[in-house]
This record gives C-alpha cells, structure tokens and sequence, in this order.
C-alpha cells in the first residue's frame, strides 16, 4: 500500500531555512506526480508545491521564490527546501502522492511533519 513519510521539520526562526523529506513506498515513484501541502492551526489544506514525474516544479504564490522542491527517483523521495520561512510558514506540512505523472492530488498523504516558525 502507498506510504509517505516525512522528515525534516522543527523549530526555525524567521530568516532561517528547513529541508523536508518524504520517502516514498508501495508505487512506482518515478511514474507519479508528487506535492507538499500544509495546514496552519484552525485552517484548511493548503496547497504549497508540487514536482512532475519529468520534473517540472510548481508552488503557490506564498512560497515561489523562496521555497524550491526536487525528488530524487533513484531513492524514492522528495524534498521540500525553505528559506526565508516566515511566522505564516508554520503548519503540520504533508508530502501527497499525484493522480498521475502529471496530476497533483492530496488524496494519499502522510502523517506530516510540524514546522513552526518563530523568534
């Protein structure tokens, strides 16, 4: 069956930067869409990035510019590079399986991992 989990998140200070993983199983990575999405106390899902099966990357506008996302085949995983995170950056952040090679979806995620950012 699909498994994502993730890695990676903590305690960062406004400015600073974290690396999320999420090591894939159960499908065949190389073949699948795959996304980080987030959600801060009291609200919904929300969408943050996304990486093709060919490679071709994608964010929301919150994020572009400072957070970049890659995956490596080889091992199964993606990442999820932040920098200059902000207060508005904290949230529990899952890693989401794709429909397809070239359809995002949050319908398989992992346990997720927090991320707070805070002085």
């Amino acid at each position: 069956q699909v498994q994502l989990v993730e890695s990676g998140g903590g305690l960062a200070q406004p400015g600073g930067s974290l690396r999320l993983s999420c090591a894939a199983s159960g499908f065949t990575f190389s073949g699948y869409a795959m996304s980080w999405a987030r959600q801060a106390p009291g609200k919904g899902l929300e969408w943050v990035s996304g990486i093709y099966s060919d490679g071709t990357d994608a964010y929301a506008g919150s994020v572009l510019g400072r957070f970049t996302v890659s995956r490596d085949n080889a091992k199964n995983t993606v990442y999820l590079q932040m920098n200059s995170l902000k207060p508005q950056d904290t949230g529990l952040y899952y890693c989401a399986k794709g429909s397809s090679d070239y359809e995002f979806s949050t319908d398989y995620r992992g346990q997720g991992t927090q991320v707070t950012v805070s002085s």
